[in-house]
């Protein structure tokens, strides 16, 4: 079954990754159109452009000539909704973003243009997909573009049940080295933040920020999280794909109970 599909990404135009993802699907038979930033634009979260204009240029020769394709001098999330909304004749029954280069994994996702990217298309009643290689330097892309492919054909004959995104993350290693696919639930992956204090040639301070992963580090108790799920951390060192379904609403449910004997007086 032919899927109508927008991909988008946030290593820009150029990136190995969504050409490889984008081919693979034009070329198994589906409908594709790509939007996507002119250049690198990672770690922007759902940043929106409102200060100033959008352009967007039709891109030739880059991808499967089947394939419409367009470079956005925006944010990942002004990619999506500006195809959405200007420049497809037709919503697309599926958004997918990446294949990013380096994983999007627990808490990284709050910063993530790739997730940001495929949220966007969520919130504008489209069931998404965001797909990232948890490697940095790996161009080996081939096992995560032959997933998404499976995932797609499965999603066009088994819809999802309700209206979610799908967080894939996938092992940088050959296709018969991948152990399986497993659901997870969103882990913790943070940085002990640092900042470098530099001092430029004109003599003008600066700071770059680095900073050591932790992992494994338990969420705060009483999230309501299954905790017979592993988390997505967890697996992708074994091998396994992980697939974690995120909403957009951040309500803290168990919040809402916690806080409701609160009272305010007003004079």
């Amino acid at each position: 079954m032919t899927m109508k599909l927008l991909i988008s990404n946030d290593d820009g135009i150029s990136a190995l990754g969504i050409r490889t993802l984008a081919n693979y699907l034009a070329e198994a038979g589906h409908d594709v159109s790509v939007v996507c930033p002119d250049r690198e634009r990672s770690a922007t979260g759902h940043g929106l452009t409102l200060h100033q204009p959008i352009r967007a240029e039709i891109v030739e020769g880059i991808f499967h000539p089947a394939i419409k394709a367009w470079a956005c001098d925006g944010t990942p999330s002004d990619c999506v909704k500006l195809a959405l909304w200007a420049l497809l004749d037709t919503p697309p029954d599926l958004v997918l973003s990446g294949i990013n280069q380096g994983a999007n994994l627990g808490t990284e996702i709050l910063y993530s243009g790739t997730v940001s990217a495929a949220m966007e298309g969520l919130i504008e009643g489209i069931p998404s997909v965001a797909l990232s290689l948890i490697s940095h330097t790996s161009k080996d892309f081939q096992s995560a573009a032959k997933f998404a492919k499976i995932l797609v054909d499965h999603l066009a004959q088994k819809p999802l049940p309700d209206l979610m995104l799908l967080n894939v993350n996938v092992p940088a290693v050959k296709w018969e080295e991948i152990a399986g696919v497993t659901l997870t639930r969103q882990g913790v992956r943070r940085y002990i933040d640092v900042f470098d204090k530099r001092v430029d040639p004109r003599g003008k301070t600066y700071y770059w920020l680095t900073g050591e992963v932790i992992e494994d580090v338990e969420p705060p108790s009483g999230l309501n999280l299954p905790q017979n799920v592993p988390t997505d951390v967890q697996v992708v060192r074994n091998n396994y794909i992980s697939i974690t379904p995120l909403q957009y609403n951040l309500t803290y449910a168990t919040g809402l109970d916690k806080l409701s004997d609160w009272e305010f007086n007003f004079l």
